[in-house]
């Protein structure tokens, strides 16, 4: 065969090789680049391919583990496939009719790139691949302190401030330390004054738990510090979030330099308050103190001096002196002035118990002295009477008689006062208060009466009729009450009370009456004579008979004045016989009311007016 037969085959077979690819298309696989899932959830996979229509196609699915491909499962386009046996993810994974691979309770061994394969035979191989991405926020971090007693200010090395520790974390966390609110670098060299030593260890669960130890050389500026620790981990969506520790200070040894020496009492102090002195220097630990008062030595206890129920000799100098061994050279002393504040007992003249007559004079003076502006006043029970310290009663009363209080008080100090009382006795013959009238429902029922009288000394009672009696005493009057039965003669006359003492007696009388009745007796017609008491004792009478005579009286009355209309309109006469001309003057208008009647009793109940008519 020549040459031009040869290269006539060759571009026939070059031609028809070409035209199967143009017939039957390119193979394209496309997958997610990326996905990402939370521990414990289900990842989702796609996978979409084209150039391939034929039934016969297979799509794989397959994982990288270090460079080695493994398959997991595989799906025809028919619908026909299954999960591969003894992988780690048997009886996890499933692919979907679209050839989405479906991993359930996905954890941080998963973490892996997953290739998904499209063999579609003669038309070719495609192929893309997903990296899954597992995460899972780790434990909130705790923060713990070294066991030894205290860190040293200006040591040459650097002492354990702390550990940090946050655990269950995926992927792996980081930790950023804190002073105050200053992130500090992450140093891991152990030349620096300030560095930090982690350690990461991975769980049996694929998990990290992660520690950072601080180390650091403080110095006094840091007795005050904080420090805290966050952890920094990544979450789906490019999130970085953190939790934060809580915070700590750190037990740091220092040298004093000076000492101050405090009064804690909050208010002025006074005689019998319980004083207290704190002396404090600006080292740590605090060192030993010794106190003195005016010069001499005065026992306290680690830095504290306490003064149980002070007395004014309390008021002086006090000073306090601490030993620092580790800076003899510092003066640590320090003084406070403690000023205790007092008032004088009240001086009251005249003393004792003031006994006076009735109407006398009485006089009181009432004097202090105190460490401060001080003010005295005189009151009688929350009555204030006086504010100058004098107490003057010009006519005394049985009302002025009792107890009397003076009260002293330094305004500038609270609670700071005294208080002196007097007792006045006013004495003279009894004097009885106004009677309050007994009411009883009818004759021979019991009546109560109190009689109520002052006077000094106590007076004695005596009730006229007599009946049981009681005596009680209230503030600077006696009260002497008697219950006895209402007789005639207590009805008509009253009862008489008495009260008399060595200087005198005073007497009342007390009415005794029937209580009034509403509506079923009348008492008192309109003349204020009485017309019924009773209306069983009315000639063996009834309410009606009452009734009816206060009806009569009223229609009575309702005619005269209907008499007096008509005769002012009409001049009508008033009678036949003692017909009258009425005269054009002045008419007094007075009513004449003349009533005749045979029974002697009514003609006593009426009340007969006359008329004078000027002429």
């Amino acid at each position: 065969m020549d040459g031009i037969t040869v290269g006539r085959a060759s571009l026939l077979c070059t031609l028809l090789l070409w035209a199967i690819q143009v017939c039957s298309g390119e193979v394209t696989v496309k997958s997610s680049p990326k996905i990402e899932v939370l521990k414990g959830e289900t990842a989702k996979l796609p996978c979409t391919y084209t150039g391939s229509q034929s039934s016969t196609t297979v799509v794989e699915w397959y994982y990288d583990e270090q460079g080695t491909r493994k398959r997991v499962a595989y799906r025809t386009k028919a619908g026909e496939g299954t999960s591969d046996s003894e992988t780690p993810f048997t009886g996890r994974v499933t692919i979907e009719d679209d050839f989405t691979l479906s991993i359930t309770s996905v954890g941080p061994a998963d973490e892996l790139t997953f290739i998904c394969q499209v063999n579609a035979g003669v038309q070719g191989v495609g192929e893309d691949t997903t990296m899954l991405k597992v995460f899972f926020a780790p434990e909130r971090p705790e923060i713990k302190k070294p066991s030894s007693q205290g860190i040293s200010a200006g040591e040459s090395f650097s002492s354990e401030i702390g550990a940090c520790v946050t655990m269950n974390g995926h992927p792996q966390p980081r930790i950023i330390w804190f002073k105050d609110e200053t992130p500090l670098p992450e140093v891991k060299d152990k030349k620096e004054k300030t560095y930090m030593v982690p350690s990461v260890v991975k769980e049996a669960s694929g998990l990290f738990t992660i520690k950072s130890t601080l180390y650091m050389q403080p110095t006094k500026a840091d007795k005050d510090s904080e420090f805290y620790c966050t952890v920094e981990y990544s979450m789906p969506g490019d999130q970085i979030k953190q939790k934060k520790s809580d915070r700590i200070t750190i037990n740091l040894n220092y040298p004093s330099e000076k000492a101050t020496f405090t009064l804690l009492n909050s208010d002025p102090v006074k005689e019998g308050d319980t004083v207290t002195m704190q002396c404090e220097t600006d080292g740590n630990p605090q060192p030993d103190f010794e106190f003195t008062k005016d010069g001499q030595p005065i026992n306290g206890d680690q830095g504290l001096l306490t003064l149980k129920s002070v007395k004014r000799t309390d008021s002086g100098d006090y000073a306090c002196t601490a030993l620092d061994y580790d800076n003899l050279d510092a003066d640590l002393n320090a003084a406070l002035n403690l000023n205790v504040h007092y008032i004088d007992p009240l001086n009251v003249t005249p003393t004792g118990p003031q006994v006076i007559k009735l109407g006398d004079k009485v006089e009181w003076q009432c004097k202090t002295k105190g460490s401060d502006h001080h003010i005295v006043h005189w009151k009688k029970g929350s009555e204030m009477l006086s504010q100058d310290g004098v107490l003057s009663i010009q006519e005394a009363t049985y009302d002025n008689a009792g107890e009397y209080v003076c009260v002293g008080a330094v305004p500038s100090v609270p609670g700071l006062k005294a208080e002196a009382s007097v007792n006045l006795t006013v004495t003279g013959k009894p004097m009885i208060e106004p009677p309050a009238p007994g009411e009883v429902g009818k004759e021979g029922d019991s009546v109560t009466l109190l009689c109520s009288a002052y006077g000094f000394p106590l007076p004695q009672f005596t009730w006229k009729p007599s009946g049981k009696q009681s005596i009680t005493v209230e503030g600077n009057k006696v009260v002497s009450s008697v219950t006895l039965q209402t007789t005639a003669d207590v009805m008509k006359g009253g009862v008489v009370c008495e009260a008399s003492n060595d200087h005198g007696s005073d007497s009342k009388t007390f009415p005794v009456s029937l209580k009034r009745a509403i509506g079923n007796s009348a008492e008192v017609l309109l003349s204020g004579n009485p017309v019924l008491k009773s209306a069983d004792k009315q000639q063996g009478g009834s309410s009606g008979v009452v009734i009816a005579v206060v009806v009569c009286v009223l229609l009575l009355l309702l005619l005269v004045a209907l008499i007096y209309f008509l005769s002012k309109k009409s001049k009508l006469p008033c009678g036949k016989k003692d017909k009258k001309e009425v005269s054009t003057g002045e008419v007094n208008n007075d009513i004449v009311v003349e009533m005749k009647t045979d029974k002697a009793n009514e003609e006593d109940g009426l009340l007969n007016k006359k008329v004078s008519t000027q002429q």
